[in-house]
């Protein structure tokens, strides 16, 4: 099978399409032939170099949506045919998702929303699995006030809706050509981050109370002012907090912090079960029209994946970038068939 690989652990220009043996499935498995696959930063990361990497060379690719090609011992969930999706791989002890087929252990899948394509879904899983744990961890209740930095990009657009979807009152900062998004999203405003301070709209959207829950999902200068902008006794969730800070805002303020690594299941196969409860959760907003995937309109497949990652990693999308992976797929299918390839 084709799939994308790196030679070495360094930039963008070391990935290539390559050929790869075709998974075979085990214990608890499920082999996909996946239709498509999106790009993660994440996944940027992993090419350079880091402790949950796979050794070069390493198959990269956290997400998929596919149909289930065969099932190993032990899985009932799933038979040939099914519509799927997850956050499967691409990280230490794992293969990755762009490949035209994928193995991927059946605790991490569920059923693909009826309503979506597999661009759509496959665009859903790492970012909505992230998402969910930070409305979860965050307490997030119908009476609260939330703010989620970055509302239109991958994690935030989903947090917007979920926090939407439990009745909370929600605002967002980006950037102001993104604002519409923001409020179609849900949110109940959309605060441009470069023309107002923090100090500025906590005093006019909370009379300086300050949010009940903020959620970041940039990092950076946006932890920092996370502590600022959260209510004494608030709670601050982060996805990208790998960096030094003083915490003497934080203290002061009483607050609680909440760490998302989503990958952790991943790397330790423990608590694999959730991820596959929280998909088929979304799965029912999506169908319920309560969810909608970002999607960018930009198409890519294997063959152009490091453009993919380029594109994400230039800030010119708008919203999630996908791999499409069905055409090639389909082609080694005819091809194993015609060859009478098992």
């Amino acid at each position: 099978m084709k799939a994308v690989v790196f030679k070495e652990f360094g930039g963008l220009e070391n990935l290539c399409l390559d050929d790869l043996p075709i998974p075979r499935v085990g214990q608890g498995s499920v082999l996909l032939r996946a239709a498509a696959a999106s790009a993660n930063p994440v996944d940027v990361s992993i090419c350079k170099g880091t402790p949950f990497s796979p050794s070069p060379p390493g198959n990269i690719g956290c997400d998929v949506a596919g149909v289930v090609e065969a099932v190993g011992e032990g899985v009932t969930e799933f038979a040939p045919g099914d519509e799927v999706f997850g956050c499967v791989g691409g990280v230490r002890g794992s293969g990755g998702t762009l490949a035209q087929y994928v193995l991927a252990d059946a605790k991490l899948l569920a059923p693909k929303p009826r309503t979506l394509s597999m661009r759509e879904a496959a665009a859903l899983p790492l970012v909505a699995i992230t998402a969910h744990e930070g409305i979860t961890r965050g307490g997030v209740l119908p009476a609260h006030s939330v703010l989620i930095h970055g509302g239109t990009g991958g994690v935030g657009h989903v947090a917007v809706q979920l926090a939407a979807a439990l009745g909370a009152k929600v605002f967002t900062t980006v950037s102001a050509g993104s604002r519409a998004i923001a409020m179609r999203m849900g949110a109940t405003d959309a605060i441009d981050y470069r023309a107002e301070t923090v100090e500025a709209y906590v005093k006019r959207l909370t009379c300086d109370e300050g949010f009940d829950v903020v959620f970041d999902t940039i990092g950076n200068q946006h932890l920092m002012e996370s502590f600022h902008a959260a209510r004494n006794g608030g709670q601050v969730v982060s996805t990208m907090a790998m960096t030094q800070l003083d915490l003497k805002p934080m203290h002061l303020k009483g607050l609680s912090l909440h760490i998302i690594f989503m990958l952790l299941p991943l790397l330790t196969g423990i608590g694999r079960e959730r991820h596959g409860a929280i998909l088929r959760e979304v799965a029912a907003l999506v169908d319920a029209g309560k969810l909608q995937p970002l999607v960018d309109k930009t198409r890519f497949t294997l063959t152009t994946a490091a453009d993919a990652y380029r594109y994400l990693v230039s800030g010119e999308a708008t919203g999630k970038v996908v791999i499409d992976i069905t055409e090639t797929a389909q082609t080694t299918t005819i091809r194993r068939t015609q060859e009478g390839t098992p």
